[in-house]
């Protein structure tokens, strides 16, 4: 698409809508939210600059083989985070029993490993995301 005005309002509005997705990525675990619901809106922010600037532009922005190492990155990092739990004796992605916090509303890192589940969730939901689309396009 070559229309000035949308690729001046997506260059305008993307990194806010990315900077809320991080927002709700990170205060997941104490409000609304969460790893599914930021990483679609991250998600989402690739697809409105792919859809702005053509899919060259947007392959530049989050390339397929960036994207990919996000997805399996994202597995990785929530099932090693479960499986630290496991090590130590308590169930898989337990909190609470290993002594954990279990977050303090207004307090990010009062979670345990509740936030670093949903960032790697969120990690996840945005290169799926990013990437779904892009092969669709191509297709």
């Amino acid at each position: 698409m070559n229309d000035l005005i949308v690729q001046t309002i997506t260059r305008l509005l993307v990194p806010f809508i990315q900077l809320y997705g991080v927002f709700i990525v990170i205060n997941g675990h104490l409000s609304p939210g969460g790893g599914f619901a930021g990483g679609a809106i991250l998600g989402a922010s690739i697809v409105l600059y792919t859809l702005a600037f053509g899919l060259e532009k947007g392959n530049e922005k989050m390339p397929h083989k960036v994207s990919s190492k996000l997805e399996a990155g994202g597995i990785l990092f929530f099932v090693t985070i479960g499986l630290i739990a496991t090590f130590f004796g308590y169930n898989l992605l337990t909190n609470k029993e290993m002594g954990m916090p279990m977050g303090t509303l207004g307090n990010v890192l009062s979670g345990g490993i509740i936030p670093l589940i949903t960032i790697a969730i969120g990690m996840k939901v945005a290169s799926t995301i990013a990437t779904l689309f892009h092969t669709m396009i191509e297709e």
